[in-house]
């Protein structure tokens, strides 16, 4: 079981002089060097599961593939390098006949994000559109049930966290990068209706972490505190407070990820899910790195005394606990027997992160 830090520890960190100001210490180049040259050697690692013929990656669920999508992108800017392009464009190649579409609303909020990190990256138009379809599905999820909000899936019997949180970072991302202003428009309008209604369906609970969903009486469920659950809002957050020049949202933000921080890591600052270390399946595996992904993107723009060191902290155990091969487990603080393109991709992001709260600049 993991050793989770005490609730008064969290109180103590907000308390500290400097919360919701600058870091406390400078990053440090150096340290984003040796991030950014582990993580290359952690995708090689992972591209030796990648199939050309699908362009998916062995091991995964669909749903993962977008993620590899995502921090191949975000490794590509953070390092110049070229080396990933022609895979970003096969994958779209092989998958995009059906727009990357299916009955899962979640599924389809990765591989929109995915698409727009590689138009970030490339500026090739088609990343763009295609991500810009997948949000046009999404958007016909939303209806009155519990006051608004988008399903899980299709069949409509489930609203959940993740869902929306996609659907507010997606309207949000395309808001930032649609040059058309009307369309600018009615994302930011997306987004915005997204995350007033988020804010007061409950999902948030009074210790500031996001619960799964919605129960039949529209009131929060109480289920699992899942580390993506925390991390999205996080991205999708920093985004729209960007565009709506509104604060609020970073405080919001910086509040979950202090107490994500605060209540989901061990006595020595490393992250878990509950599902450690052998029930986490093909889904919980890819988790963690959500978390630490957005943490970052928030930590740009409102960081907080904490942030960069819980993601060099998470990098630097990644690292120590990797086999041979520059494979990474499901399990951060130690030794896993869990390993595969998931956790590989999960651990990715984490490296990635941390590279770039460490100074590494974007291209």
């Amino acid at each position: 079981m993991n050793r989770l830090i005490p609730v008064a520890l969290l109180f103590g960190f907000l308390l500290l002089p400097g919360a919701g100001r600058a870091q406390s210490t400078p990053p440090d180049p150096k340290r984003a060097a040796e991030f950014i040259a582990n993580s290359e050697s952690g995708l090689k690692a992972l591209q030796t599961s990648y199939v050309d013929e699908t362009g998916l990656w062995k091991t995964t669920n669909w749903w993962n593939a977008a993620n590899a999508v995502t921090v191949l992108a975000g490794y590509s800017k953070l390092s110049n390098t070229p080396d990933f392009l022609p895979t970003l464009a096969n994958t779209f190649e092989r998958n995009s006949k059906k727009d990357f579409l299916n009955e899962y609303y979640d599924d389809e909020g990765w591989w929109a994000l995915g698409w727009a990190g590689a138009y970030e990256l490339t500026h090739d138009a088609r990343y763009l559109e295609m991500s810009e379809r997948i949000f046009a599905d999404m958007a016909k999820g939303w209806d009155d049930t519990c006051g608004g909000g988008i399903w899980w899936k299709k069949p409509k019997q489930y609203k959940n966290a993740i869902a929306n949180e996609l659907f507010l970072s997606v309207a949000a991302k395309l808001a930032s990068l649609t040059q058309d202003p009307q369309k600018r428009a009615t994302y930011l309008d997306w987004a915005q209706r997204e995350w007033k209604w988020f804010a007061a369906s409950g999902m948030i609970n009074s210790e500031n972490l996001v619960n799964d969903g919605l129960d039949s009486a529209c009131k929060n469920n109480r289920r699992t505190t899942w580390t993506y659950n925390q991390g999205v809002i996080l991205g999708g957050l920093t985004v729209l407070a960007k565009l709506s020049g509104d604060a609020k949202p970073l405080e919001v933000a910086q509040s979950i990820a202090l107490a994500a921080i605060a209540r989901l890591t061990d006595l020595d600052g490393v992250l878990h899910d509950p599902c450690e270390p052998a029930r986490c399946g093909n889904d919980a595996t890819q988790f963690k790195g959500i978390f630490s992904r957005n943490l970052a993107v928030l930590n740009s723009a409102a960081p907080v005394p904490g942030f960069r060191t819980f993601l060099r902290k998470n990098a630097e155990s990644i690292w120590k606990n990797r086999d041979a091969d520059n494979r990474f487990g499901v399990v951060w603080s130690g030794p896993s027997d869990v390993k595969n393109a998931a956790t590989q991709v999960s651990a990715l992001d984490a490296l990635v992160a941390a590279a770039e709260a460490e100074g590494a600049s974007k291209k």
